[in-house]
């Protein structure tokens, strides 16, 4: 079924608080080992970063869009926030401190595939003014990292007191674990989360290889978590509620670069479900935006509106009924 037009539900801009970078792109003919060399080709330059391209895939479909990090008050922190206005991200809370380092991402594509490379430029807490917390602390969606997340202060409150303080005035928080999965020390920060999202390297890690519906739903009953979406790639996803479990379909496409996919199902994700769509409906609208993200190179191809991926989904359709 084709994504229908969202109406829109939730009382506050959704806020996206996490890295922003520019993503300088290189590719290669092989993987190479220590020891090795290789040319590599050096490609485009792109205004990325996890969390922000999120950020943007969200204000791209129309949903209102707040994003926040730690940055310094540089000349890439001023392309930074042109790039955040112009794909109509707000940034009314945004952090600065001096002491901050650039924020680039290397990334390198072989054969379909991407490794990502962040030189760690600084760990130190993310501490919200008192003032931030009359905005934040409102009905709607808070789409985060464990890394950042585990960095938020407010006052005398830690990063646990932050979110929990966020989750009773009704903001819903959304964990894109990727690949690292859960330890866990990370419990007390996941506990009430309303979606917990993580691809197949995070899944193994977080609950070993093989685990049982009925295994992770319970872990959802223990910690208070409404969602776990298993992202798969091109073969969908699979979504765990304390109820049921379902699949959500995949899309065979052609992949120009997967950089920035696992943004798109997170942010598109977001919209769907701020726009008070039901799960199963938002999660099959951002699996498709997901996977028409990959046919794109930069950490944008995700950027889209309802009607690109409506036309998406309805050719891919006509696509497959052809070959069958």
């Amino acid at each position: 079924m084709s994504p229908a037009r969202a109406t829109g539900t939730v009382d506050a801009p959704a806020v996206f608080i996490g890295d922003v970078a520019v993503d300088e792109y290189f590719a290669a003919d092989t993987w190479v080992m220590p020891g090795d060399k290789t040319i590599i080709d050096t490609l485009a330059v792109y205004m990325g970063g996890s969390i922000a391209n999120a950020a943007r895939v969200h204000a791209g479909f129309g949903g209102r869009t707040e994003f926040i990090s730690l940055l310094n008050r540089g000349d890439l922190t001023d392309r930074i926030l042109a790039d955040l206005a112009e794909n109509r991200v707000a940034v009314p809370h945004m952090l600065f401190d001096e002491e901050i380092g650039d924020q680039r991402n290397l990334i390198f594509l072989v054969d379909g595939e991407h490794v990502v490379m962040t030189p760690d430029v600084d760990e130190r807490p993310m501490r919200l003014p008192e003032d931030a917390l009359a905005d934040l602390a409102r009905p709607g969606y808070l789409y985060t990292t464990l890394d950042r997340a585990q960095r938020l202060r407010l006052g005398a409150l830690d990063a646990t007191g932050v979110l929990r303080e966020l989750r009773a005035a009704g903001r819903r928080v959304v964990f894109d674990l990727d690949v690292g999965g859960l330890a866990e020390g990370d419990i007390a920060l996941i506990r009430g989360a309303h979606v917990v999202m993580m691809n197949d390297r995070g899944f193994e890690a977080s609950f070993g290889d093989g685990a049982s519906e009925a295994e992770v739903r319970a872990w959802l009953v223990a910690h208070e978590v409404e969602v776990l979406l298993h992202s798969r790639a091109a073969a969908g996803a699979i979504v765990h509620t304390a109820s049921e479990t379902f699949e959500v379909p995949g899309y065979a496409v052609p992949v120009a670069d997967v950089t920035g996919a696992g943004d798109t199902l997170g942010g598109s994700l977001v919209y769907g479900l701020g726009a008070g769509w039901p799960l199963r409906r938002a999660a099959g609208f951002a699996v498709a935006a997901a996977s028409r993200s990959v046919m794109r190179m930069g950490p944008n191809g995700g950027i889209a509106t309802e009607d690109d991926i409506e036309r998406f989904v309805e050719e891919f359709a006509r696509a497959a009924a052809q070959t069958s």
